[in-house]
């Protein structure tokens, strides 16, 4: 009775896992509903914290000549390891679960996550799957359709609308749910957020250096935080307006290399929508991808392995069948 129990325990463990596989796959079955939209309701709280985040980091970059090259250094490591805690992080690994992670380096990511301050990663990957399985409709929680500043910044200033919502609470997230860290992050993640995107990226060069307090707020905490959230952003916005359809030209994603080089590799994507399971992201390896070339050094130092990639015979065909016509090879 007992070894019963337990095989249907593991036979529901894994039929859990299938389900979770799919829940970043286009859903081209889904209808948006008839009639009129539900009212916006502005979140004033976002609004008024957004704003102010703003105005900081533009005052820290008016100060920027001013700053020692200590700090400066220090800024670009913070915006680096913010960066791969979505990139590498919430993005490829526990959305989209492009690679495998050793718990090393996993914990390190669920940190880097909490510097980014985007949202734990329990979220980020929710509403991210949601946005492939819906993408560019109500469901689709930063739906480019409403224009460049609501898929940019607007998505974060009003409440989510109701499809998005709904579709939200349908996916199983098994895979999340049985994953320690992120589970672990998300029960902590406002300390963790005070202490690595605030108190850390301003503690250092104050401490360590004697950076003024007010140089160290401004720079490495506001700015960099501001650079980041923004570059994010600009896959929502920019990557999903203005670029190329070389592998899907019936998707809005396009390839954008502005947005490449800011989010460190994230702006190939129309390769993305197409090929969402792809660790790569991009057709053409590290190039304008430095999140690749990070995974790739994890690879090599064994923290991480299984790196999914699609075939060139498989991205050739759907070139020929779906693109626009403007796919180069090399």
């Amino acid at each position: 009775m007992a070894a019963l129990q337990t095989r249907r325990q593991h036979a529901s463990k894994e039929a859990m896992a299938e389900a979770s596989m799919t829940e970043d796959v286009f859903d081209d079955s889904y209808e948006e509903k008839a009639g009129p939209p539900p009212p916006l309701e502005i979140v004033w709280r976002n609004v008024i914290l957004m704003s102010l985040l703003h105005l900081g980091a533009l005052y820290g970059l008016t100060i920027l000549p001013s700053v020692s090259a200590l700090t400066l250094i220090w800024t670009g490591v913070c915006f680096m390891v913010s960066a791969l805690g979505i990139t590498a992080g919430a993005h490829r690994l526990w959305s989209h679960r492009s690679y495998k992670a050793a718990l090393p380096l996993r914990i390190f990511l669920a940190v880097a996550n909490s510097m980014a301050f985007q949202n734990d990663i329990y979220e980020w990957a929710r509403d991210h799957r949601v946005h492939h399985k819906f993408s560019e409709t109500d469901a689709d929680p930063h739906n480019a359709r409403r224009g460049f500043f609501f898929a940019h910044i607007g998505w974060l200033l009003v409440r989510k609308h109701p499809q998005v919502l709904e579709k939200g609470r349908k996916l199983t997230l098994s895979d999340l749910k049985a994953d320690g860290v992120v589970m672990f992050q998300r029960r902590h993640y406002k300390l963790s957020v005070v202490v690595m995107c605030f108190i850390i990226p301003m503690f250092i060069p104050w401490f360590f250096w004697h950076e003024s307090l007010m140089t160290a707020y401004l720079v490495p905490c506001l700015l960099r935080y501001a650079v980041v959230l923004n570059a994010t952003w600009l896959v929502n916005s920019a990557a999903h307006m203005w670029g190329m359809r070389p592998y899907d030209h019936h998707i809005n994603p396009r390839e954008n290399k502005f947005v490449a080089f800011s989010a460190i590799g994230e702006g190939f994507h129309n390769y993305h929508h197409t090929f969402p399971h792809d660790y790569a992201t991009s057709e053409f390896g590290s190039r304008l991808n430095l999140t690749k070339a990070f995974i790739d050094v994890m690879c090599f130092l064994g923290l991480a392995e299984d790196c999914r990639r699609v075939t060139r015979e498989t991205i050739i065909a759907r070139v020929k069948r779906t693109g626009d016509g403007s796919h180069k090879s090399g």
